[in-house]
């Protein structure tokens, strides 16, 4: 309260007569508490300007020498092979030289992370443009560990169980929260329900960039060349019946099955970011607001319930509460821990992966963030008015949750910064 009363204070001395007028307001002018309270439904912590947003980059016609960082995501391939493929990658795309290119790795958030990385650079002044992407050839760079692990790993139980197998941690996440195995079927399911709906209504095709590649027949060698226009690890015929034939992989009698669990998929993703000035200067389309981003730590036993943990400080970091996200994209790495995330947090299951997840999508470890944000910030457009905010989560191997706050791009202007409490009319929270 006492910040909102000081910065009253100040403009109103901006609003004062100077002293050489020959009338005198002294007195008539003073700051006052607001009704309403201090804090604010939604709460900016930059200047209109200062946003930092993402633009719809097939309408952009954007110089490449302007792009003053690549930030990409990666997580399997050996680091500096993978940082000299993305610097490589820049020059088929069509960046010059002084263009640079780096590679983060937050296991299965790196694509988010990428984008955050980008954001912080631009709101820290550092440049205006940049490009936050992942990417993840699962089929050339498998999960492994490579060398030997050092036997005092032994002594501390949370540095061991980091090397517990993904699937291991979503067994432990169904026992430990009783997550059936029905349920996971169900979830599943859904899941390659909803995305092959939305493939079926061309939902997809704003955010996919059809690539040209070629089949080679491994017996004879004959290549026939293709394009690749939409997932293909999507099943429209999947149901419960065929999912409950499958057994358990990675304990007996346990509950996740290579159907209820992501996919091992190749995939990458790119998005676009800059300051709001800069996009309006160029009279770019805003697609959507980045706001706030938080990562945090859990126990690499149960590593699955990340978002459980990300996202209410995500969303508490961007000035919001959980009701006033209207929609959200989880990760899919397991039904399990997906069904334990959206029910810890109460969160409505009509308001998340509303197109389908990872278990029917796929989940490329370090192209998931990039692709999650393109998948939400389409969806967010189609809705219109209706859904103002939405969130990116994912949980992290080793025991990590990784969240994203954004805002549609139309959903916001120089002078709104709260949502009106229909019932009230006020522009805050605190006034129900």
């Amino acid at each position: 309260m006492e910040k909102a009363i000081e910065r009253q204070r100040v403009l109103l001395e901006h609003l004062r007569p100077s002293s050489s007028s020959s009338h005198s307001f002294e007195g008539s002018l003073s700051a006052s508490a607001c009704l309403a309270g201090d804090s604010a439904a939604y709460q900016r912590t930059s200047l209109y300007g200062d946003d930092v947003v993402i633009a719809l980059i097939e309408k952009t016609n954007l110089d490449p020498s302007e792009v003053g960082d690549i930030v990409v995501g990666t997580v399997l391939a050996p680091g500096s092979q993978r940082a000299s493929e993305c610097r490589m990658s820049a020059f088929y795309a069509g960046f010059p030289e002084t263009v640079a290119v780096r590679t983060v790795n937050r296991q299965c958030s790196s694509g988010l992370q990428a984008v955050a990385d980008v954001a912080a650079a631009i709101k820290a002044g550092f440049y205006d443009i940049g490009i936050g992407a992942g990417l993840e050839s699962m089929t050339t760079n498998p999960m492994a560990w490579e060398g030997s692990v050092n036997p005092a790993v032994k002594k501390f139980e949370q540095a061991q169980n980091c090397l517990l197998p993904m699937g291991v941690t979503s067994e432990n996440v169904a026992q430990r929260f009783g997550v059936t195995r029905q349920e996971q079927d169900q979830a599943a399911v859904d899941s390659h329900r909803k995305a092959a709906a939305a493939t079926a209504a061309g939902k997809f095709k704003d955010e996919i960039i059809p690539v040209k590649t070629k089949l080679v027949d491994p017996k004879t060698g004959d290549e026939t060349p293709i394009t690749v226009s939409v997932d293909d690890g999507i099943r429209a015929s999947t149901t419960l019946a065929t999912l409950g034939k499958l057994k358990a992989v990675f304990k007996k009698d346990g509950t996740t099955t290579a159907g209820n669990a992501s996919q091992v998929s190749d995939g990458a993703g790119a998005v676009l970011l800059m300051r709001r000035s800069v996009a309006t200067k160029k009279g770019l389309p805003v697609l959507g607001v980045f706001r706030t981003f938080a990562a945090v730590g859990v126990d690499p036993a149960i590593m699955g319930v990340g978002p459980a943990v990300a996202i209410p400080a995500a969303v508490k970091a961007a000035g919001l509460e959980l009701d006033d996200i209207d929609l959200f994209e989880i990760n899919e790495a397991f039904a399990s821990q997906f069904l334990y995330c959206r029910n810890k947090l109460g969160i409505d299951a009509e308001k998340v992966n509303v197109n389908g997840g990872a278990m029917a999508i796929g989940h490329p470890l370090g192209a998931t963030g990039a692709r999650c944000v393109a998948t939400l910030l389409h969806e967010m457009k189609r809705r219109g008015k209706d859904c103002r905010f939405g969130v990116v989560s994912m949980c992290i191997g080793t025991g990590m949750g990784a969240a994203a706050v954004f805002e549609r791009g139309d959903g916001v202007d120089e002078l709104r910064n709260a949502r009106k409490v229909d019932s009230q009319g006020f522009l805050s929270k605190d006034a129900r």
